[in-house]
């Protein structure tokens, strides 16, 4: 169902039951997958590929050039996954050749109004972003993260899986798994508990958490003395590994 004020290229690959809401334009090398309800007034351009069962609202642009000043008109792409609902005037650019030419979305994620997702972008999967909150370049956004309104994230920077940023903060370096950061600059305030036990985490995979987070972050330690003493003190949890190895890995750091 495409609406006859919508401007589709004939080159764009098009799957089977979508909608394309009144002066929406899809351009030449868009793919647009299975039961995706496109809105009014929104622009799919440049190489971008929407996966199956996605919403996407009014006014929405996906796959416009980067706002980066390097950017000299590379092939470069926007990949979105299936199940991701897509907010009015929401952002996404491609990616820049330096950093991989992708920006990519995973599935079941939701973008709420005004929110923007810059160039080389990995955001995982059943991510919230709420309202106006604005993604610099290169940040990874591990699965089941939620971002605050009005956030704004430095680029470069990662977000842990299992994490939560209040409203209103700025975001400079990386933010453990599990945890909630807040503030500007953002700071930690403890573990997500609410959120581990809304995803079915058990006792004591959340009481390995807490034991770790004191370690680390409340003992007074060096940080590599911090972690391997958590690393030691509590062996076979996958969920402490992950915050070890995402700290360890970290290139900015980690808010602390």
């Amino acid at each position: 169902m495409i609406h006859p004020t919508a401007i589709v290229s004939p080159k764009a690959e098009l799957d089977s039951d979508i909608e394309i809401g009144p002066y929406s334009i899809v351009g030449d090398k868009v793919k647009i997958g299975k039961n995706t309800r496109i809105g009014p007034h929104v622009v799919l351009e440049g190489q971008a590929e929407i996966g199956q069962n996605c919403q996407i609202f009014p006014f929405a642009s996906i796959g416009s050039i980067p706002q980066d000043l390097k950017f000299k008109g590379e092939e470069s792409q926007v990949i979105i996954g299936s199940g991701n609902i897509i907010r009015e005037y929401v952002t996404i650019n491609r990616g820049t050749a330096p950093g991989g030419g992708k920006t990519v979305l995973g599935d079941g994620n939701f973008l709420m109004v005004y929110s923007h997702v810059a160039h080389d972008c990995k955001i995982g999967n059943q991510v919230i972003i709420a309202n106006a909150a604005q993604l610099a370049g290169h940040i990874e956004i591990e699965d089941h993260a939620i971002i605050g309104g009005i956030v704004g994230v430095h680029q470069f920077v990662r977000i842990g899986r299992y994490s939560i940023i209040g409203a209103c903060s700025a975001v400079s370096r990386d933010v453990p798994p599990y945890t909630m950061a807040a503030g500007n600059h953002a700071v930690l305030h403890g573990l997500n508990t609410v959120g581990l036990k809304r995803h079915n985490f058990s006792e004591e995979a959340i009481g390995n958490i807490k034991k770790a987070y004191q370690i680390i972050f409340r003992s007074g330690l060096l940080l590599k003395t911090a972690l391997e003493k958590a690393e030691s003190e509590i062996p076979g949890s996958p969920e402490v590994m992950n915050m070890i190895i995402f700290i360890r890995e970290s290139e900015r750091g980690v808010i602390r």
